[in-house]
């Protein structure tokens, strides 16, 4: 992995250590702030594009590599504890399947410019609706 960006604030090149403690540091600052209900994996794309130089659909690979195992196991949890909807389940899964493939494709045609351009007004809408507190209904 290649931390390019970083050479340059030491004036040289940059030594192997380097290379894989500060992905490693930003990997577990990421994981902290995830236990606190702070998405993770957004941070993560964040820190392997702007600092690591990681292209957008290889740092969205590698999310998706580590969210997938975690989804997995909510889904066995929820389902033991009978919190799953079957009825809306068997509705939604075909569609998510889809929408998958179709996000897939897509992500896989476009130049990176592109991509970068709609997940940076996604966290920029995401960052200015938590301004905003959300009015909760009351329950009768």
């Amino acid at each position: 992995m290649a931390v390019r960006r970083f050479s340059v604030l030491r004036g040289g090149e940059v030594s192997a250590v380097t290379d894989w403690i500060i992905p490693f540091l930003c990997g577990l600052g990421a994981s902290i702030l995830s236990a606190w209900g702070v998405g993770g994996g957004t941070l993560l794309l964040l820190v392997m594009t702007l600092f690591l130089d990681v292209d957008q659909r290889t740092a969205q690979g590698i999310n998706l590599l580590f969210f997938l195992p975690t989804a997995a196991a909510a889904l066995v949890c929820h389902a033991r504890g009978g919190y799953l909807d079957k009825p809306t389940l068997k509705s939604a899964v075909p569609l998510a399947v889809a929408a998958a493939l179709a996000g897939a494709w897509i992500a896989t045609n476009l130049d990176v410019a592109v991509l970068r351009k709609p997940f940076g007004v996604y966290l920029l809408l995401s960052g200015v609706s938590l301004l905003w507190p959300q009015r909760r209904k009351k329950q009768a």
